[in-house]
């Protein structure tokens, strides 16, 4: 059925005999829709067509959900199956059903190389409910889908720090393994944070502070980095950390954020790794949409907010960025939405482009990176927000580890 797993401890679509199988696949196509319900993006549609047509011998039964309940756009997937059809050159059937009668009645159905989407599983209520894999296994949806299938696959690395059903369910009863995009997230982000070229560089920013100083803990104290660059609201508080008074402004934005107690945990941060992290030594204030540089040591004397990194900062931190082996981007340098404010992120990320090796991380930085019109230029970038931020802080992500577990269990039966 399958060849033993190489360098991996998960199984991949290389490990299976797919022909003529029926193949139950786990996808993220979570999309922003407007409110007549229309695509507005389609990216994260696109990033499993890989996926799709590498099946295209199978039958294939395709897991997804859009939004989730009391939004807006918590809508059916039936948009997305038309979406689907268009990038595949042929036709997915969207079925109005999760795992009941109908459902079952067309997967029964299937004919080999027929893809088929089901209904929004989050109109499931058991969906979202943290549990663990055996639990989810119990399941209504589980019970009715699983016997259909001959193996589960899960491509959407984006929700893979969820213990949702439909990501955890299946691996207690199917042989499964990882997608094509979960293939390529995971070794992508490992290559960056593990075995890439030196120096490797990650630079944090944006506003999530305590996720950015775990991050930098994880890569400093395992190895994983030779230097962390800080900008956006992670700068700030570093900066404060190390005794600059940012103005009454920054920090109260970091009061607010409920971020204070961040504080000391980036003065020992600074403190274990004494020049492993690099700080602006310029920002740039926002005085009424105009761009006010200072130095760090003059920012006190000001009541304006910081929503850039200045020249200064700007030209230091891409030289090393361009040197790296590899680097990571997570997060903005700045208010990057802003006119003169989206300096300091597109700099970056230009510099970012003639590393070696060059990742962006997820969410906004991702969207940054596509909106300046650089994604062909790196090396990686994630679909993954929340998951990738966790993934390059060393948490374990349950879907991943559902997997892993999973592949271990088929491994002593075979």
């Amino acid at each position: 059925m399958m060849d033993t797993v190489q360098d991996k401890d998960y199984f991949t679509i290389d490990d299976f005999d797919i022909d003529d199988k029926t193949i139950l696949v786990r996808v993220d196509i979570n999309t922003p829709m407007d409110p007549e319900g229309n695509i507005l993006d389609d990216l994260r549609i696109n990033s499993h067509i890989p996926t799709i047509q590498d099946l295209e011998d199978s039958r294939v039964v395709l897991l997804a959900h859009q939004s989730r309940a009391g939004k807006s756009d918590f809508t059916t997937m039936q948009p997305h199956a038309e979406r689907l059809s268009h990038y595949l050159g042929r036709e997915v059937e969207y079925v109005d059903d999760i795992f009941g009668s109908h459902a079952r009645s067309r997967i029964s159905a299937m004919e080999k190389g027929d893809v088929l989407l089901l209904e929004n599983v989050r109109f499931y209520s058991e969906e979202t409910i943290s549990r663990s894999g055996k639990e989810h296994a119990s399941t209504h949806m589980v019970k009715n889908l699983a016997p259909l299938a001959d193996i589960f696959l899960n491509d959407a690395f984006a929700v893979s720090h969820r213990s949702h059903l439909s990501l955890m369910g299946f691996t207690h009863l199917l042989p499964c393994g990882a997608g094509r995009l979960m293939e390529k997230e995971i070794t992508s982000l490992d290559r960056g944070i593990k075995g890439g070229g030196r120096p490797c560089i990650f630079v944090l920013g944006g506003a999530k502070v305590d996720d950015s100083l775990t991050v930098a803990e994880n890569v400093l104290s395992n190895g994983g980095a030779d230097r962390v660059l800080v900008t956006g609201v992670v700068a700030n508080v570093m900066l404060d950390a190390s005794g600059f008074d940012i103005g009454k402004a920054n920090k109260d934005f970091i009061e607010s954020q409920g971020y204070l107690e961040q504080i000391d945990r980036a003065k020992q941060i600074l403190d274990d790794f004494d020049g492993k992290v690099g700080l602006p030594v310029d920002v740039a204030l926002n005085d009424n949409g105009s761009r006010i540089e200072v130095s760090v040591e003059e920012i006190g004397d000001s009541i304006l907010p910081i929503n850039d990194i200045g020249i200064e900062t700007i030209v230091a931190f891409s030289r090393e960025i361009r040197q790296a082996g590899t680097v990571i981007l997570n997060g903005p340098a700045g208010v990057s939405e802003q006119d003169g404010f989206e300096l300091g992120t597109y700099e970056i990320v230009k510099a970012a482009t003639e590393a070696d090796y060059s990742v962006a991380g997820g969410g906004h930085i991702s969207a940054e990176v596509r909106n300046m019109g650089f994604d062909h230029s790196f090396s990686h970038i994630s679909t993954g927000g929340g998951s990738c931020i966790d993934y390059l802080a060393g948490t374990p992500l349950p879907a991943i580890e559902a997997l892993k577990k999973a592949a271990v269990l088929i491994s002593k039966h075979d």
